[in-house]
Order: structure tokens, then sequence, then C-alpha cells
């Protein structure tokens, strides 16, 4: 055996089970060998259903790889047309209340001289003579073969032999439409809208392609936005803080009241029910929160200047002060 070049090919890749009494075997595939390893076979699918766990025991069989035993004829020729992609900017207010936008997009579009064929008018394309219509003809792949798409047809199973001028037999056309897209309240930077039939016509009766939108909200001079709670930063005189009072507070959708209690320090958070932005989903108003800047005067004539120091504020009524020199006390000795 070892004096066989062929044998001990097969001894070195296959070991010694591969050689049995009589020049029989087993094969390390499965099934019964002989010196060739697969003479336990009598059929190239049985091997595929073996390899890739086809049969009763379920997985996928020969069949499935060449498309069935009809000859390896493709299933459908169809072909779905591509997605396409627009970005779309719009205003806070928009966003709140939703709006409708009107949108130019370029997209491949059935051909109208030929209805999507590619043949001209009055003609129709033609079984493809290589594959005979089944989009896929048998290629070598080693000792097997295996079906692959036809070059001639590219794959459709048809051949136009009279195309169509404007389309040049392709059966679409580069077109630019205008389109109006709906966009409900509630929306943020990141939302995707979707357009069914909206993107690249389909290829042989194939499904066309959808337009998915994708939002922009931008930013707002006045208003902050987290999910569905609209933020506001809301300057406010020092007597107001100290004294307290009402001050007028916008909001989305209009003016509003709100009481400052005396004594509000600066960076205080209030909360205004119901003011926010909607939800996606449900339409429930979130809440707007408004943040208190107390504001310190700038600019002082003597007379106020004069009576400032008259009030000697520095003296009490600081609790937040009083309560950082306690703990702060450690690292102010000298």
């Amino acid at each position: 055996m070892l004096s066989d070049k062929e044998k001990r090919a097969q001894y070195d890749q296959f070991g010694a089970d591969f050689f049995e009494k009589g020049g029989g075997g087993r094969n390390p595939y499965g099934g019964a060998g002989g010196a060739g390893g697969f003479s336990g076979f009598s059929d190239p699918r049985d091997i595929f259903s073996q390899f890739f766990g086809g049969g009763a025991g379920g997985g996928f069989s020969f069949e499935d790889i060449l498309g069935g035993r009809g000859g390896g004829r493709a299933r459908s020729h169809a072909q779905n047309g591509q997605d396409a992609t627009v970005n779309v900017t719009i205003t806070l207010e928009d966003a709140l209340l939703g709006t409708t936008k009107k949108l130019r997009i370029r997209k491949n579009d059935s051909c109208p001289d030929c209805g999507g064929s590619g043949a001209a008018p009055g003609s129709q394309p033609q079984t493809c003579p290589n594959c005979h219509g089944s989009g896929q003809v048998m290629m070598n792949q080693g000792f097997f073969q295996a079906p692959g798409q036809c070059p001639q047809c590219g794959g459709t199973g048809k051949v136009v032999t009279n195309p169509c001028k404007r389309c040049s037999g392709t059966g679409r056309i580069r077109v630019e439409k205008e389109i109006q897209i709906n966009i409900p309240p509630g929306v943020d930077t990141g939302s995707k809208l979707r357009v069914p039939g909206g993107g690249d016509a389909g290829i042989n009766g194939g499904a066309q392609g959808n337009l998915y939108v994708v939002i922009t909200v931008a930013e707002h001079d006045v208003f902050k936005r987290e999910k569905e709670t609209i933020l506001c930063d809301l300057p406010i005189p020092l007597t107001t803080a100290i004294l307290g009072g009402i001050v007028d507070v916008p909001t989305m959708t209009g003016k509003t009241r709100m009481k400052i209690a005396p004594g509000t320090q600066n960076g205080t958070l209030l909360r205004i029910p119901g003011k926010g932005m909607p939800a996606l989903k449900g339409g429930k108003r979130g809440d707007q929160l408004v943040k208190i800047q107390v504001e310190v005067p700038v600019k002082l004539d003597s007379r106020q200047k004069a009576a400032l120091e008259a009030l000697d504020l520095n003296s009490t009524n600081q609790p937040l002060q009083e309560a950082f020199c306690k703990k702060a006390a450690r690292f102010m000795d000298n």
C-alpha cells in the first residue's frame, strides 16, 4: 500500500480505517467506501444530504442548493426596487404640532413607454436561449456542478432583442418627483418615517422600494428638549427672588403665569405640567421645567448702593453661606 503513491496519499489523508479487508473500508464521510472514498453514495445528492443535514432530520438538501429538481430553474426573476433615504430638518414647533412637507426626490421609476419591460412598444422580451428562461446555468465546481447566474440574461431568464429607446432596454428611467409627507407630532432628531413605495421601481415585476425620511429637529433659541420634557431658563430680578411675586413664563403654546416664592434661590427648577412635547406613541404631553436665574444688577447708582448697604444683607438670612462656611472652616485656617 505504501509503495502505491495513490494509496499512500489516501492513507495520509484518511488513516488506516480507510482500508479494510477486501479493499473496502469505512468512508470517513459516512457509508461504505472503496478506493475512491465515495463509492458508498449512489447519487451526489447523498453526499450533500450527509454534509448539510438534509432529509428527514432537517437542514437543507441538494435540491435546496440547486433550486429544486426541475433542472435548477430560478423560482422568481423579480427584483425589488432599492430603498431611498432623504433627510429633513424641521422646527421644534413643527415637532410639537406635526407638519406637512413637500420634498423633491430623484429616483428610478418604471419606464412609461415600455411599462418596465425594457422592450420597445409592440414587442416583448424573449426567453433567454442560453438558460431557456431559468436564469441559471450549471457551472463546474471541482468535481461537482452548481448553478450560477446566466451571463447572457443576467439571471432574469429573458433577453430584450428590440430595446425601448426611452430607457435603453433597462425598463427604468431616472425621474425627479415631488412628494408630500405628513410628519406626526412628537418626532425627535433621529426619528425615521417610512413612505411605502417611495423608493426605486422594481425589476421584472418586483415590488417598489420604500422611502425613509430621517428627521432632524433644529435647535430653538428659547427652549431645549429632552425627550418629552421642555426646558426653559427664566431670568428674574433680585428683588423678585427675595420678596417673591408673579412672573410671566413662555411655553410652546403661549404665555402662562407662575408664582415665585420669597427667597427663591438661583437654579431653582419649577414645573409646569402638560406643557412639554407630546409622546410619539400615545400623544400624552410631557412637562415644562423652568430654571430660575436670579439676575444681579450690574449698574447701581449711589442711592441704590447706599440702600443695599443699609440693609446689611450679609449678616443674616444666608443659610447656604452659613452651611458652607461651617463645612469649609478647616480649610480656611492660615
